[in-house]
């Protein structure tokens, strides 16, 4: 079966947001590699960005992986207030649950507050402080198996 990887677009605070996001889900970067380690000739960096983010991954469990980069300045700005594809975490229990969902929605915007939906689940939907929307959820009768 096929991986899905979600990857971000931020203006300049990439490193800003995968150092928050790896305070939550621990672990380390598996790749951080700033544009100045491709500049050269073919690939000529401006000095204010050369230190910004062209690739950061973090592994999140055992099979997934968050990244990210900078968009540099010369292709325009991404747009924060858009509406982003959300990314959604399966949580193996309601405190890993609780525990992402308060951890990755500090500083911002709680769409929907955790807790028992109608459908059965643990759930809670948020915008981080970074504009990313996050989806957590438990479901005690998903079988991963099935």
């Amino acid at each position: 079966m096929a991986l899905i990887n979600p990857h971000i677009n931020f203006n300049g605070n990439a490193e800003e947001a995968f150092t928050f996001y790896k305070s939550v889900f621990g672990g380390e970067f598996a790749k951080v590699i700033r544009f100045k380690d491709l500049a050269g000739p073919e690939f000529p960096v401006a000095e204010k960005e050369e230190n910004k983010i062209m690739h950061i991954a973090l592994p999140i469990g055992k099979h997934n992986m968050l990244m990210a980069n900078d968009v540099p300045e010369s292709l325009g700005k991404t747009n924060e207030n858009e509406n982003r594809s959300k990314i959604v975490i399966n949580a193996e229990s309601k405190e890993e649950a609780d525990k992402l969902f308060n951890g990755l929605s500090g500083g911002g915007q709680i769409e929907g507050p955790i807790g028992d939906s109608p459908w059965g689940s643990y759930f809670g939907c948020f915008r981080d402080k970074y504009g990313i929307e996050w989806i957590v959820e438990f479901d005690p009768n998903y079988n991963e198996n099935t």
